[in-house]
């Protein structure tokens, strides 16, 4: 009942609670991005999402659109620390607005990984994917795939309110230890 109906609820409910701060951070950051000249803001990219539905993903942009200079050589301070922070993710906000995703879920992952899934790996998508998630909190990048998608099915398997307050409770608290990103550092998913 509550991964069909409650979910839902519960993403909206809690942005309602929060959307003041939400719109100060976000405009802050946005205004960050006009002072120092790094444009463009945002970053989108086609993900995947539930029952395998292709969506736009997006994101506060924090590499440099230079795509000639290695990953490592696109960084600039300003998003790192959007990335340091997690706040790089803020504008999925949106996505979860338009019904694309969950606070709470699987990532979303790259369209081109579509056909590598095996069955059990593809059940992940039978949830809406999330801003954060049981992988996230439990290694995130740090993981190997297998992890990654063991962690995403038990979470598919056992959605419920009191898992995702915890995950989120867990994210807040991963968010202040500003621990370092590396994200860039993530083997691509070979099937």
């Amino acid at each position: 009942m509550y991964r069909t109906f409650g979910k839902m609820i519960f993403d909206y409910l809690l942005l309602l609670i929060f959307l003041g701060p939400l719109v100060l951070v976000f405009f802050l950051i946005v205004l960050g991005y006009l002072v120092q000249g790094e444009l463009p803001i945002f970053f989108s990219q086609v993900r995947i999402g539930k029952q395998g539905k292709p969506f736009s993903l997006h994101k506060f942009r924090t590499l440099s659109t230079d795509t000639t200079k290695s990953l490592a050589d696109r960084r600039f301070p300003f998003g790192n620390f959007l990335r340091l922070t997690n706040l790089d993710e803020l504008p999925q906000v949106w996505n979860v607005l338009k019904g694309e995703m969950s606070l709470v879920g699987p990532r979303p992952l790259p369209i081109e990984y579509q056909p590598l899934f095996s069955a059990a790996q593809n059940q992940r998508h039978e949830v809406r994917p999330g801003i954060t998630g049981l992988a996230q909190i439990s290694g995130k990048n740090d993981l190997p795939w297998p992890e990654k998608f063991k962690y995403d099915l038990n979470y598919m398997h056992n959605c419920s309110l009191w898992l995702d307050l915890s995950i989120l409770f867990k994210t807040l608290l991963l968010a202040f230890l500003f621990k370092q990103d590396t994200s860039l550092n993530e083997e691509k998913f070979s099937g």
